[in-house]
């Protein structure tokens, strides 16, 4: 594997009971420190890309590589440390925890790393911080706007300082208003170094995603980008 590049999946394909291909021979390099955006419709294999590209499955031939490991080959404690390490992952749904304030609803993105409370907190309130929600930390999820949810959930992701955050569909239950800060925040985590992928059916944020790699029928139809983020990618 490149040591430029984050993600590396070759010949992937993911087979389901009753012989349902949703990826059929999918190759994709997603290098360090790239925006994109996977776009695809409802059954075009995009969420099981999540789920390879996030170790949340194994494929059924081919091979996924993350931050240089093979995933194959790891059992399943190693592939844990693997995931708390090098990922970060952002839902459509904010998955908070009702009554606990966003300060511990970050802290709590610590919990398998093991350090002290007091350094919890402090990480997260730093990760609060980035996502512009420094005037939140005690503030309960019922306390806050949907997009101020979606960005408490965005600092829990990142407040381990993974080089990779997955977002699935992450302003699907956001306004177009809270979308694009949600948005606006990611392209910030982005420009600091983080590597951003985006799973979306939303044309207009595959657009403003610099790369954007269509998925149909378990294929990738087209992988294009943006002049400028080529001529840019490794700044």
């Amino acid at each position: 594997m490149s040591a430029a590049n984050v993600v590396e999946l070759t010949g992937v394909t993911k087979v389901y009971a009753g012989d349902v291909a949703a990826l059929r021979g999918v190759d994709l390099r997603i290098g360090a420190g790239e925006l994109l955006a996977i776009v695809g419709p409802s059954g075009s294999g995009k969420s099981t890309m999540l789920h390879m590209i996030g170790t949340l499955d194994r494929p059924t031939t081919g091979t996924v590589a993350i931050a240089g490991h093979d995933v194959g080959g790891l059992t399943d404690r190693r592939l844990s440390a693997l995931r708390a390490r090098h990922l970060g992952f952002v839902f459509q749904q904010f998955h908070l925890s009702a009554g606990v304030s966003a300060l511990d609803n970050v802290a709590d993105g610590l919990l398998y790393g093991g350090p002290r409370l007091r350094e919890r907190r402090e990480r997260a309130a730093a990760a609060l911080e980035r996502v512009g929600l420094g005037h939140r930390l005690g503030h309960r999820p019922h306390q806050l706007s949907g997009g101020e949810q979606q960005r408490v959930a965005v600092a829990r992701a990142v407040v381990g300082d993974p080089p990779l955050l997955l977002a699935d569909e992450p302003t699907g239950n956001l306004d177009s208003g809270a979308g694009a800060e949600v948005l606006a925040v990611l392209a910030g985590l982005h420009a600091s170094g983080t590597t951003v992928a985006i799973i979306t059916h939303d044309m207009e944020i595959a657009e403003w995603a610099p790369r954007r790699v269509r998925l149909k029928d378990g294929l990738i139809v087209s992988d294009d980008r943006d002049a400028v983020a080529v001529v840019g990618e490794r700044r």
